[in-house]
């Protein structure tokens, strides 16, 4: 086996004495050759198991010889729009093109399209009629079935039906891809491949297709929300891969979209197998000259330690991608490659991340997880941590302990994130003591996204108390160490749930914290999260029950603003929201205020006046409209004035 990059030309075949790859792999991405990178993982076990992978990265969509470089494959194509959806990566969540794509050369934008996934395919499809086409990886895995669509505001359908792909391989995709090449390999049509778990095909005919749910049509879900509503958390229900039933979708004309049950997660001894591939780990030379790829520079010290997620936040789309079930990898694979990375020339002695989706999940919540799966209709830590819950880090903690004493390894950090209820859950409290001496630079930078308990209710977040607690124990360990270093928290405005009085909760609450943060994240509706599916339909799916949802732009600044009232630009958005919210209260001199009035106005002397603005319109199933909630809140005010006897 040659030790090298994977063909990306004629030539480089001709090196390695190809005719014909057995599979060429579409990327919107550039090519990395590092295991943070699908196309890399997949394209090298395909390799390992002896199939001929070849790599077109980025081809230009608008030419169909840009697909043609490596000649047709002899099994298929398999296609990605890359690391990120394709809109996510071109669009902010106003709808505003970004100005840099970190996975290209330089960091150029614009050099794979819109819905990249649909548009490599079709692009093959109008060139080589007959290749089999699996597409994969991130897009495809949320877009598989019926979704929200958040740029073009509508339901859209299968992505396998817009793409012309014949199979979705969704997840992580490794087991599945193998099985794929294998049946192809053997000489089976792509079309009769109905039988791989963690795949969706579609067909004409349910004649062979059992045990499974039929969900609502596509046309009575673009019908009824609510429909979409009730659909999506039947989906949701059975993204396990112990328990998670085969689900039918239909479409017109007797077309139906079948998703077969998750592929069983990795075990300890494959994800090391998958890690150990042998990786080129950097970026593809060719890009040199181009200024190399941006995003291999927050993962080429870092090491990734496990996958999956069983915090389930309403807004994070990993239960539907990566599951419930926590998969890591053994202490050895990642001391291995530890010592790779010391041994590159621009290593600094610093280890930037040890973790994955949440750092500190190491094992499964449970016993139960590892054989029945994770439970169906109940969260491990939401909205309090499970009685089953195994919250113990001393995996966590030898594992960190054994890099720290690695030679030429100054400071190993956790950047990936922790979940703070989790390390609160430790009966064995030692986790903190360990973070706070050896594995913060500083600042810690942690997510209570808010600290409305309603809102985070809908988020899937604990109450606001447990991160109060957090901090509390936070200071006071850093204080036993004599260390100062602070917490950074992640806040985000305008979710499902949050109105504008919420939102002023969330102001006072930094006003007396002392904190304003240099960012915020304005809820971004990406496809099949809880959220999403509340933010399109105004109902939460868990419980049917209507949901206020802030759509408006104007309103969502307005909530944005608020979070940070210091600052100039935003004055006039957060007077106006104070107004609207019934809290001219916090316009004045008082250290309670968060702005002081316009000049020529008094303090408090704004109330009452309507700016007009009809935000009525921004509520998706009836929820109080702004004005609404300001008149309660105005009611609720003079109320404990009487009771006060002011």
């Amino acid at each position: 086996m040659i030790h090298d990059y994977l063909p990306i030309s004629r030539s480089d075949m001709n090196i390695r004495g190809w005719k014909q790859c057995d599979f060429v792999y579409v990327s919107g991405d550039a090519y990395v050759d590092h295991p943070s990178f699908g196309h890399a993982i997949i394209s090298r076990l395909l390799e390992a198991h002896g199939y001929k992978v070849g790599i077109i990265a980025q081809p230009d969509w608008k030419d169909p010889k840009s697909i043609q470089v490596l000649g047709e494959p002899r099994l298929g194509f398999l296609v990605s729009s890359g690391n990120m959806d394709s809109m996510v990566n071109h669009y902010s969540v106003s709808k505003k093109r970004r100005q840099q794509d970190s996975y290209t050369p330089g960091g150029v934008m614009g050099k794979r399209p819109d819905y990249a996934a649909t548009v490599y395919c079709n692009l093959i499809r109008s060139v080589y009629k007959k290749a089999p086409i699996i597409i994969g990886g991130i897009e495809a895995s949320l877009r598989r079935l019926a979704h929200y669509d958040y740029w073009s505001d509508r339901l859209k359908r299968s992505i396998l039906l817009d793409s012309q792909a014949d199979l979705i391989s969704y997840g992580m995709g490794e087991k599945s891809i193998v099985e794929i090449a294998d049946a192809l390999n053997s000489g089976i049509d792509i079309k009769d491949i109905t039988f791989i778990e963690g795949t969706v095909y579609k067909t004409k005919s349910l004649e062979s297709v059992y045990d499974a749910l039929t969900l609502p049509s596509f046309e009575s879900m673009k019908g009824d929300k609510l429909e979409y509503a009730r659909s999506y958390y039947v989906q949701y229900g059975n993204t396990d891969p112990f328990i998670g039933k085969r689900l039918v979708e239909p479409y017109g004309d007797n077309l139906f979209v079948v998703q077969n049950p998750p592929g069983k997660p990795l075990s300890t001894e494959e994800m090391d197998e998958v890690y150990n591939l042998p990786y080129m780990r950097n970026y593809h030379p060719s890009y040199e000259e181009l200024g190399g790829v941006p995003a291999i520079r927050e993962i080429k010290f870092s090491l990734i330690s496990n996958r999956g997620c069983f915090g389930a936040c309403s807004f994070c789309a990993l239960t539907f991608h990566q599951g419930r079930i926590i998969q890591s990898r053994s202490h050895n694979s990642l001391l291995d490659e530890a010592k790779l990375l010391i041994e590159e020339p621009d290593f600094k002695g610093y280890i930037h991340d040890v973790g994955g989706p949440t750092a500190d999940f190491r094992n499964p919540a449970c016993e139960k997880q590892k054989t029945k799966g994770a439970c169906p209709n109940r969260q491990c830590l939401f909205p309090e941590p499970c009685k089953n819950l195994n919250a113990d880090h001393r995996d966590y903690i030898d594992l960190l302990r054994k890099l720290r004493t690695l030679p030429k390894v100054k400071k190993v950090f956790i950047r990936s994130g922790i979940r703070f209820d989790y390390v609160l859950a430790d009966p064995g409290k030692k986790f903190l003591k360990e973070l706070c001496q050896h594995h913060v630079s500083g600042q810690l930078k942690v997510a209570p996204e808010h600290v409305s308990d309603k809102v985070l209710s809908k988020m899937g977040k604990p109450d606001n108390k447990i991160y109060r607690q957090f901090v509390k124990e936070y200071n006071e360990m850093n204080g036993r160490l004599g260390m100062k270093q602070y917490l950074v928290p992640y806040l985000m405005s305008s979710h499902p749930g949050s109105g504008l009085l919420e939102a002023v909760e969330l102001a006072e609450y930094l006003r007396d914290l002392g904190y304003m943060p240099e960012q915020v994240q304005d809820f971004y509706p990406t496809p099949s999260t809880i959220s999403t599916c509340m933010y399109y339909t105004g109902y939460d799916p868990r419980t049917m029950e209507k949901v206020y949802v802030p759509v408006n732009p104007h309103e969502k600044a307005m909530q944005r603003a608020l979070i940070q009232y210091r600052n100039p630009k935003n004055r006039e958005l957060v007077i106006e929201a104070l107004k609207l919210a019934g809290r001219t209260d916090l316009i004045g001199y008082d250290k309670k205020c968060l702005i002081r009035p316009s000049a020529g106005v008094p303090a408090g002397g704004m109330s009452g006046r309507k700016t007009g603005k009809n935000y009525g319109s921004t509520n998706r199933a009836g929820a109080p409209s702004i004005e609404k909630q300001g008149e309660r809140r105005k009611k609720t005010i003079r109320n404990v004035h009487k009771k006060a006897g002011k």
